[in-house]
């Protein structure tokens, strides 16, 4: 444990051994981590439950609203019986009365009728039930819990993962590969945890509206749980994955393979690239819209971030470029000339001196 703890350096040399306790170290840092958050979750799995149940249960209300779908026809029946005993209990009421004209004993006989049906009208439910995901196996309630809380689980402690992660490759970079993979590196939960918002709050649900309203005329709907969470899991972690595009377009202009410029130039392209990836994903052509201008604002933050990477990667080396100039010229003694030009005793030549040297030198 202790070794997960303290920092190796690049110049540290590690046996095959430490290695492997290092790694077994930073390996139960993790699991422990995972093995509590699971806890947590296990424990909140009726909120967690409710939380990726949401999109579900908003297009469903939707569906009842308007009298569709399984839920939506059982929703307009239940209506119409509670109307029907409505209007039946005011009829049988009306009868009882004195006034009816019906004899005492027919009036006597209604009265225990209409305290029947009252209790039966109380017992109807009033609001709409069937817009959870159902189950369809004895353990399916159990299994689709136990994944449900997996999966927020390992959301929740990606952070530390990574960091574990982290810490056991970064030693065997070089302190300049380590400048340039910190900052990548430091990027990708952040994008992630955006990637998988914008994928719960814009994807999600237009992929529960497209999905749930194809084709509904001839199929009755039934969204089981442990396929629904499956798909909402593949459509979150789609999201996070594909946020990481600033990440990619940054190692690329850090390794040189393309160049701020050259990307500025591809915009068209890029348009459609992230076009075609909105239009993959399901939903209308307003959820399209939606989802391809956060992709571009992405590439246009790439963009920015990577000019600003280079301009001061080029300052950088400027400014370690003219200090080895001025080491050489001292080791030198003189530049290359005339040495009659330059006095015996003087440690190094003026700045005044090179530019007269260079252009006696050009004009000759």
């Amino acid at each position: 444990m202790p070794s997960a703890i303290r920092t190796i350096g690049h110049e540290d040399r590690l046996s095959l051994v430490d290695h492997l306790d290092e790694l077994r170290s930073r390996l139960i840092i993790s699991a422990a981590v995972l093995a509590v958050a699971f806890a947590v979750c296990l424990w909140q799995n009726h909120a967690l439950l409710h939380i990726i149940n949401k999109p579900l249960q908003v297009q469903t209300k939707k569906q009842v609203a308007k009298g569709e779908g399984t839920v939506g026809q059982a929703v307009l029946a239940q209506q119409g019986v509670l109307k029907v005993a409505k209007d039946t209990r005011a009829a049988l009421a009306v009868l009882a009365l004195p006034r009816s004209g019906l004899p005492a004993s027919t009036r006597a006989q209604l009265v225990p009728l209409i305290g029947s049906l009252t209790r039966d009208v109380a017992r109807i439910p009033r609001h709409p039930t069937g817009d959870n995901p159902v189950t369809l196996g004895v353990g399916e309630p159990f299994t689709t819990t136990i994944s449900v809380s997996l999966y927020f689980a390992l959301v929740i402690s990606l952070p530390v993962i990574l960091y574990e992660l982290y810490g056991f490759i970064l030693p065997a970079l070089s302190p300049e590969e380590r400048r340039i993979t910190v900052p990548l590196l430091t990027a990708v939960p952040f994008l992630f945890a955006a990637g998988v918002l914008f994928g719960y709050f814009v994807v999600l649900p237009a992929a529960v509206r497209f999905f749930v309203n194809f084709n509904a005329s001839e199929f009755n709907v039934l969204v089981q749980a442990s396929q629904f969470y499956r798909f909402a899991a593949t459509v979150l972690l789609a999201m996070g994955v594909v946020f990481q595009v600033p990440v990619v377009i940054l190692a690329a202009t850090r390794a040189g393979l393309v160049t701020p410029r050259q990307l500025k130039k591809n915009r068209r392209y890029a348009i459609l690239a992230c076009a075609a990836i909105a239009a993959l994903l399901p939903g209308d052509a307003i959820t399209l819209l939606l989802e391809t201008v956060p992709l571009y604002v992405l590439y246009e933050a790439s963009i920015l971030l990577a000019s600003l990477v280079e301009r001061s990667e080029s300052r950088r080396r400027e400014s370690s470029s003219d200090q080895p100039a001025g080491a050489s010229t001292q080791d030198a003694g003189h530049p290359e000339g005339d040495p009659a030009q330059y006095p015996h005793d003087a440690a190094e030549p003026t700045v005044q001196q090179i530019i007269d040297h260079v252009d006696k030198g050009l004009s000759d």
